[in-house]
């Protein structure tokens, strides 16, 4: 194993292990040694927030300890990100996202958010049991391209389709990417609903923006 990939490790196991400081130091090591933010923060600390993910899906993990992981992201965030290098000269892409109406379940949303961010776009964050209109006029205000919708549960998945709808009857819908995500959210109800696109996972929802905004 390299010392790129040793240091990518630890900041991998620091998220999942919950520890703040192992981070930090890591994180510091790693630019210390020249390698590049991006890489640290894809490879390392958002690898470590996936497999923490996959533990709270499994049981092993309960929310209050993904939410110590996420408090370990955070301090190697904040000694990554500002080391990302700026897209010179470019507007960023803006987009909403949040959590819908009747759902409180955020640490998905929270990680796509960062990872949208970290990819260089600019996102509002509406937080969670957002009322489904706020999306459009959100959006509207703010001159976003595109919104996130995410939720956990199957009996909130309709206000979905519902912002689709508000944007039709607001004449927004063809200028207005709609993507969507979440445990019982699928690539088929995205169709079903006339969503632009679904993700599983925050690094997917970075690909789908750039797709669907056609940015290289």
């Amino acid at each position: 194993m390299s010392a790129k990939e040793e240091l990518l490790k630890r900041l991998s196991d620091g998220v999942v292990d919950m520890e703040e400081d192992d981070v930090a130091e890591a994180a510091q090591e790693y630019l210390d040694a020249g390698y590049p933010a991006f890489d640290g923060i894809m490879e390392g600390l958002v690898d470590g927030m996936n497999r923490a993910g996959q533990l709270y899906e499994e049981e092993e993990y309960f929310v209050t300890d993904v939410l110590l992981c996420s408090d370990a992201m955070y301090a190697g965030l904040e000694i990554l990100r500002p080391y990302l290098p700026e897209a010179e000269g470019k507007a960023k892409h803006k987009g909403v996202i949040g959590v819908v109406e009747g759902d409180t379940h955020d640490i998905g949303k929270n990680l796509v958010k960062i990872m949208l961010e970290t990819a260089g776009f600019h996102m509002i964050d509406l937080g969670r049991d957002v009322p489904l209109r706020k999306f459009v006029d959100t959006a509207r205000e703010e001159g976003a391209e595109f919104i996130c919708m995410s939720t956990l549960m199957t009996t909130t998945m309709g206000g979905m389709q519902d912002v689709i709808r508000i944007l039709e009857e607001e004449g927004m819908r063809q200028q207005m990417k709609v993507m969507i995500g979440g445990g019982p959210v699928s690539q088929k109800y995205a169709d079903k609903i006339g969503a632009d696109g679904y993700s599983q996972n925050a690094v997917e929802a970075v690909k789908l923006a750039k797709k669907l905004l056609n940015i290289a």
